[in-house]
């Protein structure tokens, strides 16, 4: 490497996109099939996994703004995928009968980009590097 290019190495923003941009294409791989973005799988699983979730909680565990938000639920209950339930000020969101079957389909490309990804980096790397990022994000938060 020159000597000059040691500052993109050493860069943690440049390295750490260079990273997500290889890591989103292949996820959106493995999520082709489906015709969906990997975000948008992750608020299927999201909303599977926490019943009555609203949008608050939403935002706060894909660490996203409101407005992101609220263009993925639109994009979900257009497709019949989601619905939601307003008691009093809060609104919940819960998969539709169509969301639950569809979740069955996006949990099996989740395994699948898995697989690749540990054949990849290997498990041991996989997990660590899962584990850690999650940790760094923490304390960005923390301190952000």
């Amino acid at each position: 490497m020159k000597q000059e290019e040691s500052f993109l190495t050493m860069c943690l923003y440049f390295t750490s996109n260079r990273f997500a941009r290889k890591m989103t294409r292949i996820a959106e791989e493995a999520f082709k099939e489906l015709d969906i973005a990997p975000s948008y799988a992750y608020v299927i699983l999201l909303i599977k996994n926490n019943s009555g979730i609203t949008q608050q909680e939403l935002c706060s565990k894909l660490s996203i703004a409101p407005s992101t938000s609220t263009r993925f639920i639109k994009k979900l209950e257009g497709e019949g995928l989601i619905k939601r339930k307003t008691r009093w000020k809060t609104t919940h969101f819960n998969l539709s009968d169509k969301g639950e079957l569809f979740s069955k389909d996006v949990e099996h490309a989740l395994s699948d980009l898995r697989k690749q990804v540990v054949t990849i980096f290997g498990e041991k790397n996989a997990d660590n590097l899962a584990m850690y990022l999650t940790d760094l994000s923490e304390i960005i938060k923390e301190k952000g």
